[in-house]
């Protein structure tokens, strides 16, 4: 198992990585749909991102206090509400919302009196992998939004 710290470099690694390229689009940019096929756009992905750092906020609560239930989980049912439910927030409001739940996320990995296994995997997979995971296609997203006439 992977120490604490090590978790947390990761993470904070991956998040500056996405942060780097989140912050190189401009606002207009970020709400442009097209990030994934079923029409996305870059401001979605935020959202998307933020709802599972949240998630996994309340599943290393849940492991904290003892009332995790480790069953499945449908990934595409959740990925479908969390989109439904942050598609017309603002840019304002999700850029804050995934802000807050990272923010949430690490404060209760750090309260966990011991990393589980559960506690590793819902923390990496909600952050740095995940992170990771949507990197290239929003740098070629950027570059096809840059690459757009004025």
């Amino acid at each position: 198992m992977t120490s604490r710290r090590e978790l947390h470099q990761a993470e904070d690694a991956a998040w500056e990585d996405l942060l780097d390229v989140v912050e190189s689009f401009t606002a207009g940019q970020l709400e442009e749909p097209g990030y994934f096929e079923e029409g996305w756009s870059a401001k979605d992905l935020l959202a998307h991102i933020g709802s599972w750092q949240a998630e996994a906020g309340r599943v290393l609560m849940q492991i904290r206090v003892g009332t995790f239930d480790p069953g499945g989980v449908d990934v595409d049912a959740l990925n479908r509400q969390f989109y439904e439910s942050n598609k017309d927030l603002p840019l304002s409001v999700v850029r804050a919302e995934c802000w807050a739940a990272r923010t949430r996320m690490i404060m209760e990995m750090n309260a966990l009196p011991e990393v589980t296994k559960d506690a590793e995997e819902w923390f990496v997979e909600s952050g740095a992998v995940h992170y990771q995971e949507h990197l290239p296609r929003l740098r070629s997203w950027l570059d096809e939004v840059r690459s757009r006439p004025a």
